[in-house]
């Protein structure tokens, strides 16, 4: 069976647009990777854990802080590797220069002995859907475009 991952795509309406909060993985792989390496906060659904809970819990961790508002499914998506990740809208304007990520820890530099520790997310950000296009993760790029007709925009 797939590994399940379930997220939020959180938005705020900004001049007239609508803008996206997208989150930059932390650690020494994404480092220097910028478009297509972003992704909504997200992460793997414990067994028998209610989906919207686990979202709601990972975008916690991630963000470092609680996001409440009126949640709407927009589906589920398979990536690339073969995961689905459920995911859920929700109107919220989020500071994003006050994100504080848990943490991972990993052998680096490989195979050198010396544990290190890194933010989940090192940064996050609000952009267009049409800057959006460009940043997120390919196998999340549809929920760009059900968000625009969830929301009633070209």
């Amino acid at each position: 069976m797939a590994k399940r991952s379930a997220g939020l795509l959180i938005y705020r309406r900004s001049g007239g647009d609508i803008q996206v909060l997208l989150v930059h993985p932390g650690g020494p792989f994404w480092a220097k990777k910028d478009d297509g390496a972003w992704s909504i906060p997200k992460g793997l659904v414990d067994q028998g854990e209610d989906e919207l809970a686990a979202a709601r819990r990972e975008t916690g961790e991630e963000l470092g802080m609680k996001v409440e508002g009126a949640f709407a499914r927009l589906g589920d998506y398979r990536q690339p590797g073969g995961k689905i990740v459920s995911a859920w809208s929700v109107e919220a304007d989020i500071d994003v220069t006050a994100i504080s990520s848990n943490t991972f820890t990993m052998e680096w530099p490989p195979r050198s002995g010396s544990m290190k520790e890194f933010p989940e997310v090192d940064r996050a950000g609000w952009f267009t859907l049409a800057e959006a296009e460009v940043k997120i993760l390919q196998g999340q790029r549809p929920m760009l475009s059900d968000l625009a007709e969830q929301l009633g925009v070209a």
